[in-house]
């Protein structure tokens, strides 16, 4: 989960740029790829499904996680599925 400090680092600003780390047939990234959808936010994703140097990307500039869907925002890694829709429906995500 997003720490408060690395939140203040992006409340405020615009929601310019998202990244998602995705595999085939993973619920959670089609339920976070769903909100984006909805709100008309556009996304970049990167499917990692039997890419290993992706999969290995993404742990790296997840500090670690391995699992899916990996969300970045405006360069800031917020975590997975669950950490975007609890930020969402918190309000601290304004999309």
């Amino acid at each position: 989960m997003i720490s408060t400090n690395t939140w203040l680092n992006i409340i405020g600003y615009a929601v310019t740029k998202v990244i998602i780390y995705t595999k085939d047939f993973c619920s959670y990234c089609t339920k976070a790829k769903a909100l984006f959808n909805r709100k008309n936010i556009p996304f970049e994703e990167i499917n990692i499904t039997g890419n290993s140097s992706l999969k290995e990307e993404m742990i790296q500039k997840s500090n670690g996680m391995k699992t899916l869907p990996q969300i970045f925002i405006n360069n800031v890694h917020i975590g997975g599925c669950d950490d975007l829709y609890r930020l969402y429906e918190s309000g601290q995500l304004k999309l």
